[in-house]
């Protein structure tokens, strides 16, 4: 009986340990990198276990301001705690979505077109409050969703989770020229939930965009760039503006030769 619950044992531990070595390989799989080469596995999350002091303030070795928020009134009244750059400082990114402190608004705005002169960069642990109960929960690394977002219900209980690096989602596909080294990016496919949504990239091997464009509830919209390998524009390209529009047909706008000199234009739509 000894020696049959200690072999019982040791197969839980080895199925427990294949199970922790599977996840981890999962999140190995996950490498994503913009074309600054960020490195996902080593900034998932501000740091905080070191054997220096904790410095108040700092994430990612970054200074930064604490922020509040307010909205409604009474029970209904929504807190927002956060943490924002002190200085102005525009995204190292190529993601769509970006998050700024409004000055004049006072509250987080998101945008795809970042202005300084409107306000500075989130950056460092999110918290919302309502009634005493936390409704989301986050980390931003320079005005980008970064690491584990939990929203929950007013009873405490999750609804929903989402694991982003430095604003594109986990889901999100990404292939280098250099598959070793992977500091050359190829194509970037925004995937969220299954579906593409954000923005596409496409590089070609000196580094130069070769195609950019938006996906909504994985369908292409809005403008849609192609370019020469110099950087100068080639195409460009018109979706509908919004997804599952049938009434407009994606048709070419207008076109460039590779010395910059437009040689097409339809402005009359497809």
């Amino acid at each position: 009986m000894r020696a049959r619950i200690l072999f019982l044992t040791g197969l839980f531990s080895l199925m427990v340990f294949s199970l922790f070595a599977q996840e981890e390989e999962q999140d190995r799989m996950f490498t994503i990198d913009t074309p600054v080469n960020l490195d996902f596995e080593k900034e998932e999350e501000p740091e905080t276990k070191k054997k220096k002091k904790i410095k108040k303030k700092v994430f990612y070795g970054i200074k930064t301001k604490k922020g509040f928020s307010r909205k409604g009134v009474g029970e209904r009244t929504v807190y927002e705690n956060f943490y924002y750059l002190k200085k102005p400082e525009l995204p190292e990114t190529l993601v769509r979505d970006i998050y700024y402190y409004d000055f004049a608004r006072r509250e987080i705005v998101r945008t795809s077109r970042f202005d300084p002169k409107k306000g500075v960069l989130v950056h460092g642990p999110y918290k919302k409050i309502q009634n005493n109960v936390i409704l989301e929960t986050g980390i931003y690394y320079k005005g980008t969703k970064h690491g584990r977002w939990m929203k929950y219900n007013r009873d405490s209980t999750l609804t929903d989770k989402e694991k982003y690096f430095r604003g594109w989602p986990k889901e999100s596909m990404i292939s280098y020229y250099d598959p070793v080294e992977r500091k050359n990016p190829k194509e970037i496919i925004p995937i969220e939930f299954g579906e593409k949504e954000g923005n596409y990239y496409m590089f070609f091997e000196n580094g130069q965009v070769a195609v950019t464009g938006e996906y909504h509830w994985d369908q292409r919209i809005g403008d849609w760039y192609e370019y020469y390998p110099s950087g100068r524009r080639k195409k460009l390209i018109a979706y509908p503006k919004e997804p599952f529009d049938k009434n407009v047909t994606p048709y070419i706008k207008v076109e460039w030769n590779d010395k910059g000199r437009e040689i097409y234009r339809n402005n009359k739509g497809g």
